[in-house]
């Protein structure tokens, strides 16, 4: 971590003090704020640091905070509970207001050993048996709040990526693989989210992006706390089955649908002026 980066890091004014006081501006990570697992632009990063001064700002990604520091925190090397007001990795399973942390909650505790053992088994199983171009490694990503199941493989390139994500959108490999999971596992009460190019996100029903949202009517209860009365959230996956359809959705939100970084600044521009 750049230690000039904590003494230099823009001053933002607070959030009681923001012009828009009840607004926030909350962000998908992958293909709204960043490229796919690729780093924030200057560009965005400017973009957002000039909203901050409007209202208050804050990332929702099913990623952990580690891949969210990579991608975010790459050009300045500040802490990215720094650069948000609000951040919510794993949906909000781990969460920071102001570079504090919130309550967290765990995956394997709801579910337990045994299941979640049998929901391994079942896609590692499947995996194995696919017939597509490549495969890499860790098809199966476990993190606090889900389990990240990957046909093609997390270790993929770059390269490999974006082929496997033409291949997956001809042959329907992430689609297929959902249904059969439904079909075995629905009872348990688990949600199966596509998300970003290779991949799919496992998690209790309710565990979705809307998760965060508690963290900000829990705000708003707190001594000399915000009632946030207006939640924009933008993402790219809105559509029903995409990791953003549930919080798009949500009517406690004002969705907006991204297609790129570039388009997320546009859409900034024109609703503040940023």
């Amino acid at each position: 971590m750049n230690p000039v980066a904590e003494t230099t890091a823009p001053k933002f004014p607070p959030l009681e003090d923001r012009p828009i006081k009840n607004t926030i501006c909350l962000f998908d990570v992958d293909g709204t704020l960043t490229p796919a697992r690729l780093g924030i632009s200057p560009e965005m990063l400017a973009t957002l640091q000039r909203l901050r001064e409007k209202v208050a700002i804050g990332f929702v990604g099913g990623s952990d905070l580690v891949k969210q520091q990579e991608q975010l925190g790459v050009l300045t090397g500040e802490p990215v509970t720094g650069m948000f007001d609000f951040c919510f990795s794993e949906n909000g399973l781990t969460a920071y207001k102001m570079g504090a942390a919130l309550p967290s909650n765990s995956f394997i505790q709801w579910l337990g050993e045994d299941r979640y053992k049998e929901l391994v088994r079942f896609v590692l199983h499947y995996i194995a048996d696919l017939d597509i171009p490549v495969k890499r490694g860790t098809f199966v990503e476990f993190r606090n709040g889900m389990v990240n199941v990957s046909p093609v493989g997390r270790n993929a390139s770059t390269q490999e990526r974006n082929d496997y994500q033409k291949y997956d959108l001809e042959h329907k490999v992430r689609e297929t693989f959902v249904e059969k999971l439904r079909e075995k596992f629905g009872h348990l009460g688990l949600t199966f989210a596509i998300g970003g190019q290779i991949s799919f996100d496992v998690f209790p029903n309710g565990w979705d992006k809307t998760y965060c949202l508690q963290h900000l009517e829990k705000e708003a209860k707190r001594p000399g706390g915000i009632e946030y009365t207006t939640v924009h959230f933008f993402g790219d996956k809105t559509s029903e089955g995409g990791n953003d359809y549930e919080i798009f959705t949500d009517p406690r939100t004002v969705g907006h649908t991204v297609v790129g970084p570039e388009d997320t600044m546009k859409q900034l521009k024109e609703l503040f002026g940023v």
